[in-house]
């Protein structure tokens, strides 16, 4: 017992460590390369949903990247690439489906994802440890592979929760401030091609994200249930 317990408390320190390190260097790039969003067709319908919530206002920040992607810093401040924004420029999304993107980033900071993950994390690799201290002992040299095949596909499925519970957060507030869901689904239905998605033959519990379909009957039942 003291043989595995051992490697799995330094396994725990070292993913604590590595997550910490990772939430600083985040940070510090965000800072580095980023700057207050100014773009007034989104900023406007930021401003709606932050009424709809009852706060002052909803601070978005623009990233400095060409990545097309939205997120939430582990200290709560929400981003848009300037590839996102390049899109809209381009007319590829419009300014309700980047304002359906903050929604979805504001519900990944409501709902404490970022610290969930970092707990995911730590877990994950535990696990990892756990497993291959004991697969290792009846498939030698393929029982590593199974540990991390394992640990991964757990970490997928909770980032898959996540992603709905966002979603789900997101569809919320849109409907709140009077945007509706409508953007929301047509960006899902754009993303694949914008992010030039290739998940194709991935199998889905390996998948970080929820499929497109997945997500939009999601949020469609959601709807049904709240609205009917």
């Amino acid at each position: 017992m003291t043989k595995l317990f051992l490697p799995l408390l330094l396994a725990v320190g070292y993913a604590f460590l590595m997550m910490r390190f990772s939430v600083w260097r985040t940070r510090r790039l965000l800072d580095e390369r980023s700057q207050p969003l100014t773009d007034p067709s989104i900023t406007r319908l930021a401003d709606r949903m932050a009424a709809a919530m009852g706060i002052p206002e909803i601070k978005v920040n623009v990233f400095e990247v060409d990545a097309v992607n939205g997120l939430a810093a582990p200290d709560g401040r929400i981003f848009l690439t300037r590839g996102f924004l390049n899109r809209k420029a381009r007319g590829e999304v419009t300014a309700e489906e980047l304002a359906s993107v903050i929604a979805h980033e504001m519900g990944h900071v409501a709902q404490g994802h970022m610290r969930r993950r970092m707990i995911d994390f730590t877990g994950q690799n535990a696990v990892f440890v756990m497993l291959s201290a004991v697969l290792n002992r009846f498939l030698p040299f393929i029982g590593i592979w199974i540990a991390n095949l394992i640990s991964v596909a757990l970490m997928a499925r909770l980032s898959r929760r996540d992603e709905f519970e966002a979603d789900a957060y997101a569809s919320a507030l849109l409907i709140k401030a009077g945007i509706g869901t409508g953007p929301q689904k047509s960006l899902f239905r754009k993303l694949d091609a914008l992010t030039q998605n290739r998940a194709e033959g991935i199998p889905a519990w390996l998948l970080s994200h929820p499929r497109v379909d997945e997500r939009i009957a999601a949020i469609e039942a959601n709807e049904a249930r709240w609205l009917g």
